[in-house]
């Protein structure tokens, strides 16, 4: 009987866990934002960016990380911890703009022949 109840919560408390950063898709911005910057401008913009995404990241990887230990102990142990498995949807979506905002940069660098090397990380 308890094993049906773990199974009929389970989807609920995944549905609810912050994503891993490296699941979140970039979202679309336009390569004509960048168009008017010089490459040492492109530089330092994505160095922003990229530090930017940095933080995001990390936080979203503590919540990740946060929500699963929550779930795990929801489902093995105690089911009120259930209500600290919270997400991050506005914290997602800020990594998904910046993602973004680092490949419109990349874009406009090749457009512009700039030369800047970006790594994945």
């Amino acid at each position: 009987m308890k094993l049906i109840h773990v199974a009929a919560i389970a989807p609920l408390l995944i549905a609810g866990c912050a994503t891993n950063p490296k699941d979140i898709e970039a979202a679309y911005v336009s390569p004509v934002l960048y168009q008017h910057l010089t490459c040492e401008q492109l530089s330092l913009e994505a160095a922003r960016v990229s530090s930017a995404a940095s933080v995001a990241s990390g936080a979203q990887s503590k919540q990740a990380s946060t929500d699963a230990v929550a779930m795990t102990t929801a489902i093995v142990l105690f089911w009120p911890a259930m209500f600290f498995v919270g997400g991050d949807k506005q914290n997602a979506a800020e990594i998904s703009r910046l993602k973004g905002e680092m490949k419109a940069i990349e874009a406009a660098n090749a457009a512009k022949n700039c030369g800047i090397t970006f790594s994945q990380g």
